[in-house]
């Protein structure tokens, strides 16, 4: 499905070496500038965010790679911010002609993620009202999995039902798992010595340092940041091709 692993390999490399990775306390830093100084909005980065991981999945997982008859997704949404990108994403995946199914199982009483979750009804995307835990339903019925669970904000230690038994189910499926920002069960700081196993991470801004024990196929998404911001923390972005909103890394 992809082109020249040796190339790839190599630039991966060559982009590892040159890029810098992020810490969560630098990432919080970095936002809370945009949303203050910049006044960017919530909304508008979330969407941004999440826009940005459909095209990748589209590069990733191209309609004509499925195979599966049809294009299903299955995308798993946390409560908090990842699991908002989650849902703008699914919004795009349907409207790139994906079929999208959400599991959404502890939803926001926040205004913006409420938003998201009845444009997403309102685009007749269905929503699970719980996960098969025979894992063999998952891997018939859904093509991959988009996790969007647990994001960099959240405190691995007060990880409790259901997202504890989610990730279990997850650490199972033989489908392709696709991760958003950082996969969950992972700190973002450091290596993972546990949490799930993703196929590809779509990393956003920048890399986070959890990203060097990752070993699959990794796009950085989100096309936006000023530039005097990337030279202020020193963040050494690729140069994205053409117009693109994501690159392959």
């Amino acid at each position: 499905m992809y082109c020249s692993q040796v190339h790839m390999s190599s630039l991966a490399l060559t982009l590892s070496l040159s890029l810098s990775l992020s810490s969560k306390v630098e990432m919080e830093v970095l936002v809370t500038e945009l949303l203050k100084d910049y006044h960017f909005g919530q909304q508008q980065l979330i969407e941004i965010w999440g826009h940005a991981c459909a095209v990748a999945i589209t590069k990733a997982y191209p309609l004509s790679s499925l195979s599966k008859k049809q294009p299903t997704v299955l995308v798993i949404c946390g409560p908090e911010q990842n699991g908002s990108i989650g849902l703008v994403c699914a919004r795009h995946l349907r409207i790139f002609e994906y079929e999208p199914t959400i599991y959404y199982p502890k939803r926001s009483p926040h205004s913006l993620h409420q938003d998201f979750t009845i444009q997403c009804e309102k685009m007749d995307i269905p929503f699970l009202s719980y996960l098969p835990t025979e894992v063999q339903l998952i891997n018939d019925a859904y093509n991959l999995v988009i996790d969007s669970i647990l994001g960099p904000e959240t405190d691995l230690q007060d990880v409790k039902e259901p997202y504890s038994g989610i990730l279990a189910t997850l650490k199972q499926v033989k489908i392709p798992i696709a991760s958003v920002d950082v996969p969950s069960g992972w700190d973002s700081d450091e290596a993972s010595t546990d949490g799930i196993n993703p196929e590809v991470l779509i990393s956003l801004m920048a890399p986070k340092k959890c990203a060097t024990s990752f070993s699959g196929k990794h796009f950085l998404a989100g096309r936006f940041l000023p530039y005097d911001m990337q030279k202020k923390y020193e963040l050494n972005l690729p140069e994205f091709p053409g117009t693109e909103c994501f690159i392959e890394l």
